[in-house]
This record gives C-alpha cells, sequence and structure tokens, in this order.
C-alpha cells in the first residue's frame, strides 16, 4: 500500500483521547494502591491501564494506517475498469483509494455532502480528481438507475442510519444499484449480520460474512470490524 497524501482525520475523534485518559486514570489508581500496599487491587489496576493503552494504540493504528491496508488489500481484485460506489465517503478514505485503481473506470461518492470541500483536496493531494466524483444524496433512497454499478463499496457508513428499517433500506439500494454478478463489500463493527440476513432474503446466495482481521481492530477484538462480502445474481 502506498503512503496516503490526503487528510482523513480520525474515526471518532474523541475516543483515542478518552481511551488514554482512562489509561492514565488506571495508572493512578494503581500507583495508589501499591503506595498504600493493596498488591492485589494495585495489579488490577495497572492491568487495566496497560489494557486501555493498548487499545488506544490500536484504535490509533487502526484510523490511521490499518483501515487502508485491509480496503487496499479488498480492492486488489479490482480490474480497473469498473464503475465503483461508495456509500458515506466522508473524507474519501475508501473512495479514493478505489479511484487510485480505476484507470479506466471511475469511482463515484454518496454522502450527504458536508465533508465535499476536504474529500476534493484529499482527491487533488492523491492526484485521482479525474476518476471520481461527488453526489449528495441519502444511502436509503440513492439517485441512480437500477444497475448502474459493478462494484458498491461502503466503510463504516451504515451503522450511522439510526434506525434498523433505515438501514435495512440502504441495503436493498445498494442492491438495486448493482449490475447482475457486480461485487458488493460492506465493512462494519455493528450490524454486519442484518446486512446479510437482508441480502439473503433479496436472493442472494453468494454472500459471506468475515472478520476483516486486528488491523480493522477499533481498541481491541470486541470493536472488530465485519466484511460481508456479496455477488448479485447473474441470472
Amino acid at each position: 500500500m502506498s503512503k496516503r497524501h490526503g487528510s482523513y482525520g480520525f474515526d471518532a475523534p474523541w475516543a483515542p483521547p478518552g481511551l488514554v485518559l482512562g489509561a492514565i486514570v488506571l495508572a493512578g489508581l494503581a500507583a495508589v494502591s501499591f503506595a498504600l500496599d493493596i498488591l492485589a487491587a494495585g495489579l488490577a489496576f495497572l492491568f487495566g491501564a496497560l489494557y486501555t493503552l493498548a487499545s488506544a494504540v490500536s484504535y490509533l493504528y487502526t484510523t490511521r494506517r490499518g483501515r487502508f491496508a485491509v480496503w487496499a488489500a479488498e480492492l486488489q481484485r479490482l480490474r480497473g475498469d469498473e464503475r465503483l460506489l461508495d456509500l458515506g465517503y466522508g473524507r474519501g478514505a475508501v473512495l479514493l483509494l478505489a479511484a487510485g485503481l480505476l484507470d479506466k473506470g471511475r469511482a463515484t461518492g454518496v454522502d450527504l455532502g458536508r465533508t465535499d470541500a476536504v474529500t476534493r483536496a484529499n482527491a487533488e493531494a492523491e492526484g485521482v480528481s479525474d476518476r471520481m466524483e461527488l453526489v449528495t444524496g441519502d444511502l436509503r433512497d440513492l439517485p441512480f438507475g437500477d444497475e448502474a454499478f459493478d462494484v458498491v463499496v461502503s466503510s463504516q457508513a451504515l451503522h450511522d442510519l439510526r434506525t434498523a428499517e433505515g438501514r435495512e433500506q440502504a441495503v436493498r439500494e445498494a442492491y438495486r444499484v448493482l449490475r447482475p454478478g457486480g461485487l458488493m463489500l460492506i465493512a462494519d463493527f455493528r450490524h454486519t449480520p442484518a446486512y446479510e440476513e437482508t441480502l439473503r432474503g433479496l436472493g442472494v446466495v453468494d454472500v459471506r460474512r468475515r472478520d476483516a482481521g486486528w488491523r480493522f481492530w477499533y481498541g481491541g477484538p470486541w470493536f472488530a470490524t465485519w466484511i460481508l462480502e456479496a455477488r448479485k445474481p447473474a441470472g
């Protein structure tokens, strides 16, 4: 994976400082416990401090490096001539990574438009502004025709839809705009079993859900990211 040149920020930027603060508090409690000769409590607090600090390191690695490595590996299967849609592109972390691989294709991102200026600046920094476009729209009502894309991807976006009905509708819309035989890749740390159930209800047989691995942990395995991979039936 080549070095990223854009500014992609942090996922949930309040989380790493919170984890570091928690580690400091626990370390302080450990020090007090040892000073009072309460060995068991001191060891417990010390373990908690180290564990929380490790969680902060994991979170920082994922948001700054790990998620890019996972998606770079997932997108290696692209031929380079596909039309790709990114649902909830944010600052363009996945959208622009894909655009860099589409020398004859095009990457389209759909989101609410709040980060367009940042995403366009990132596209310029990555040298892919001529291969991508941004569209303002609702993931539950995509402004595209049926079977318009060869690939549909999404990374940590669908869980932001507040209701189960809204998330289900977003998956249905992703399926609608995907061409027969097309590939869908959804990465999320929540609700992926429900996404899979929705796709199976639509008749998708070639679908599987898998752990993205430690590179996509947001602090530890309890916040693991899962990837839903599916192929729309060709018939």
